[in-house]
């Protein structure tokens, strides 16, 4: 029984050291601080923005929040890019004039389907925390709108992928 042990013990060892040496390196520093708060920030917007989307469209939505934290034109946390608006004197959003359209779009954002919620939280922290281990499948995109939408933007931005059902740019 005590030989069992040890040697599985051995093996758990030598398997983490070998995970970890094979671990591809990047110069993209993981995203170490994102909070608690972020990653409900992100998992909200999964959630709003992707819910029906395959888990690659709802990871590149994802993507796209981290992509503007990174970016200097950006606010620099997760909560202050989804929740970026135009707004009131009193700080509240104006409606239908918010980067992500759920955020102002004068609906309740009520979390419904619970194992939706679960995922798009799973994926949130996943991908918050993963960053530097993850492929950005978006290729750098700072945009993306549905593809039954043509908004004016779009033609000035460079397309980076098609996703599902959103359309993303940089």
């Amino acid at each position: 029984m005590i030989w069992r042990i040890i040697f599985l013990s051995v093996c758990l060892v030598i398997g983490t050291a070998t995970l970890i040496s094979s671990t591809r390196k990047t110069d993209e520093p993981v995203l170490s601080y994102t909070n608690q708060e972020d990653v409900v920030c992100l998992a909200k917007n999964i959630y709003w923005e992707a819910r029906n989307e395959s888990t690659a469209g709802r990871i590149a939505v994802a993507h796209t929040v981290i992509n503007r934290v990174k970016d200097k034109r950006f606010p620099n946390s997760v909560c202050e890019v989804v929740e970026q608006a135009v707004r009131y004197g009193n700080g509240f959003p104006k409606r239908d004039m918010c980067q992500f359209s759920w955020y102002c779009d004068g609906r309740a954002d009520t979390v419904t389907n619970l194992p939706v919620w679960r995922d798009a939280y799973r994926l949130a922290s996943y991908v918050s925390t993963g960053q530097g281990r993850l492929v950005d499948i978006t290729d750098g995109s700072l945009w993306y709108h549905a593809n039954y939408v043509i908004p004016r933007w779009a033609k000035h931005k460079k397309k980076t992928a098609v996703i599902d059902t959103h359309i993303f740019y940089r």
